[in-house]
């Protein structure tokens, strides 16, 4: 059992997981984070356990989980019986997401690459063909 009392403070925290104190603050604010205990000053006072669920919280954050998905991930985590499972149907369901996101932005660049090789890059303004796209009326999908 561990009984190591908290001892870090909110600067002391922030620096060991790479984040602003402000976004430690905004956590717990969310729910992400429990709230710390206090000192006799009044100061937050936060133990390594605190680290290693903002360490979570800042990996998950980069593979593109929303907030409410890290919840969700974080209370899943606490499941011994069905967390393993659902962890991994979230993170399928990020992964889809990330995969259409990519087709988009294939599709985007795509149709980037075409205006620019189109276009000149002199001459009057109404004949560029990258403009005349961006201000026609229709939607080109």
């Amino acid at each position: 059992m561990n009984t190591q009392t908290p001892s870090l403070t909110i600067g002391a925290v922030a620096k060991r997981v790479g984040v602003a104190i402000d976004t430690i603050r905004y956590y717990e604010r969310e729910g992400l984070l429990p709230e710390p205990q206090r000192r006799a000053s009044g100061y937050r006072s936060y133990g390594d356990s605190t680290v290693a669920q903002l360490r979570f919280i800042r990996r998950a954050k980069e593979l593109g989980f929303t907030l409410e998905e890290i919840r969700e991930l974080l209370a899943l985590s606490a499941d011994r019986l069905r967390g393993v499972k659902a962890v991994k149907k979230r993170a399928e369901q990020r992964l889809a997401a990330i995969e259409q996101r990519i087709a988009e932005l294939q599709r985007v660049r795509d149709g980037l690459a075409q205006l620019v090789a189109s276009c000149p890059g002199h001459g009057k303004p109404e004949h560029c063909p990258i403009l005349r796209a961006l201000s026609d009326d229709e939607v080109k999908a």
